[in-house]
Parts: C-alpha cells; sequence; structure tokens
C-alpha cells in the first residue's frame, strides 16, 4: 500500500494547529508538567497500611429480632441491647490508649524515599513523629489511624498508615493488644467486686459460726441433757445456742453458693476478643497514587493553559488589532 495515501505527523499536527490553535503547545506544556510531576513523586515515601479486624462476641440479648437490627443501621442502639463492642471505638481513641501506642518502642525499617536505601530505626512513637508536646503528637497520630465500626456485623477494623509497613503492623497489633487489656480489665474490676465482697462475708459467717459452735459446746459440756432440765432457763439458752449455731451453718452455706455463683458470673462478663485479623504485614503500597497525581497535574497544565491562551486570543488581540 502506497504511503503517501497516510498524512505525516507534520500534517497532522499543522491540522490540529489550524483547528485547536493553541492546544498543541498546550499539550506539550501539560506533558513537561506531567515528566515534572512524576520526578517529584519519586521523592515522595510510600505509605503502607496494616488493617486489623475484631469480631465481638455475641451476647444473650443480642438477636432481639429485626427491630434491633433496624436500629442498629439507624446507629442507635435500643434498651437493654447490650453490645459489649459498642464503646471500642471510644475506648481506641481515647488519651489512654493513645498515649500507650506513643509511649511504646518500635523497632522497623523505613525508606526516606522511592528507591533511597532502608534505616533502620527503633524509638517510640511518640520520637518518630517528632512533635514538642503529647497533644500534638496524638492529632498527629489520628492523621495515620482510621477506626471503623459496622453497625450491622459489629466488625471492628482498625487501619494504621506509616511509611513503614513492619510501623504500621506493629502500631496495629498494639492497639488490638491495649483494647484486650482495657476491656479485659475493666470487666473483671465490675464482675469481681460482688466475688470479693461475697468471700469478705464468707471470712466473717466463718469466724461467727467458730464463734456460735464454742459457745453451744462449752454450754453442752456443762448441760448434756438440757432438754430433760427441770430448769426452763436452761432449757431456753440451750435451744438459743443451738438455734444460733444451725443458723450460722445455713448461712455460711448459702454465702459459699454465693461466692461460687459470683465468680462464675464475673468470668461471664469478661467480654471476649475475636480478632480475625491480628494485623497484616502489607506487602504493597497505599500510597500516594503516582500515576493519578501525574495525570491530574498534566491535565490541569493543559487545560489551564488552553484556556489562557483562548482567552489571550480572543479578547486581547481583537484590540490589538483596533
Amino acid at each position: 500500500m502506497p504511503t503517501e495515501n497516510f498524512p505525516s505527523f507534520a500534517a497532522l499536527s499543522a491540522a490540529l494547529r489550524r483547528v485547536w490553535p493553541g492546544l498543541w503547545s498546550s499539550l506539550r506544556l501539560g506533558l513537561i508538567a506531567g515528566l515534572v510531576t512524576a520526578c517529584i513523586t519519586l521523592f515522595i515515601p510510600n505509605r503502607y497500611a496494616s488493617v486489623a479486624r475484631i469480631l465481638p462476641a455475641p451476647t444473650q440479648n443480642q438477636g432481639m429480632g429485626s427491630l434491633a437490627l433496624l436500629a442498629a443501621t439507624a446507629g442507635a442502639t435500643l434498651p437493654g441491647a447490650d453490645d459489649p463492642g459498642a464503646s471500642y471505638v471510644d475506648i481506641l481513641e481515647s488519651r489512654t490508649v493513645l498515649e500507650a501506642v506513643l509511649n511504646t518502642r518500635y523497632q522497623f525499617h523505613q525508606r526516606a524515599w522511592r528507591f533511597g536505601s532502608s534505616a533502620s530505626r527503633d524509638e517510640t512513637l511518640f520520637e518518630y513523629l517528632d512533635k514538642p508536646n503529647m497533644d500534638l503528637a496524638m492529632l498527629a497520630l489520628k492523621t495515620h489511624l482510621s477506626i471503623t465500626r459496622d453497625f450491622k456485623t459489629k466488625l471492628l477494623a482498625i487501619s494504621v498508615e506509616t511509611k513503614s509497613p513492619e510501623l504500621s503492623q506493629q502500631i496495629a497489633r498494639r492497639l488490638v493488644q491495649l483494647l484486650d487489656q482495657f476491656a479485659v480489665e475493666k470487666a473483671r474490676t465490675r464482675g469481681t467486686e460482688k466475688a470479693v465482697f461475697t468471700a469478705e462475708r464468707l471470712d466473717e459467717e466463718r469466724h461467727a459460726l467458730d464463734v456460735a459452735q464454742d459457745a453451744f459446746q462449752k454450754f453442752l459440756e456443762m448441760n448434756r441433757n438440757y432438754a430433760t432440765s427441770p430448769d426452763p432457763a436452761i432449757r431456753l439458752k440451750g435451744a438459743r445456742l443451738e438455734m444460733e449455731y444451725h443458723l450460722q451453718q445455713q448461712l455460711l452455706a448459702t454465702l459459699a453458693l454465693n461466692r461460687e455463683q459470683a465468680l462464675l458470673d464475673a468470668k461471664n462478663d469478661i467480654p471476649v476478643l475475636n480478632v480475625l485479623d491480628p494485623g497484616n504485614l502489607p506487602v504493597d503500597k497505599s500510597g500516594p497514587a503516582r500515576s493519578f497525581i501525574v495525570l491530574f497535574f498534566m491535565l490541569l497544565i493543559t487545560v489551564t493553559s488552553y484556556a489562557l491562551r483562548q482567552i489571550h486570543w480572543r479578547v486581547v488581540s481583537p484590540a490589538e488589532a483596533e
């Protein structure tokens, strides 16, 4: 097929200039801007996100029907709908947990730029963020955290994004560990109060039983057949001491049962964290989106340049001709 039937590149360029004046120059300027942006983005280090997922254990009050599901979807809770995971987001965003994360020492590797060498670092997160005080460090830490909770599935997702994949994983796992410690310790504190009180009362009743037993024993040593004694005072005193002794026995047995039940209740009150994902070690970067940045600036410069040229030709050039 003869090649003269196809227009040359110069002919296409000339035709493009005639149809859209200034577009060719704007495209070249946008291409240059894209190349410059691509070079600049190489000096932006990669970011890596590690995600931990937690599913709270189901409780007896869950499964209340479609009404509870509808309320949970709307972000509300029904009275009596005991959801142990409802406060997990607030716990993770509390100052106590964030300060513990900031004061924890981490060992990780990080690159200064895209193709830089990997440097080993051993420091606390507070030192890593390089903030003058703890308040600013917590604000900076929250920009690296994303804590979400699905109202339908109750699934809690903790996402940590930093410039080091190892650091992201360690922070995510540290948050899961702190959440587990906080939830268990607080639940144990509430649940064991009844058990501790019952144990104290049990010790007191053991002492009272010993006192009643000693008094009844001393009375029996001197009045073995008090029930058939002709003296009514002796019969009444013996009956009273025997009644007190049996009453202390029954009370001690009741407290012992209550103590065992309190220990079981304390054990059941401890929430169980079903950790689906403890925090993965990310391999692929989560950002920055270099291709999107390059295309964005390329289109921005091209469109802006073309628009300015059109304004110049349609406004300034006619005025100069006059």
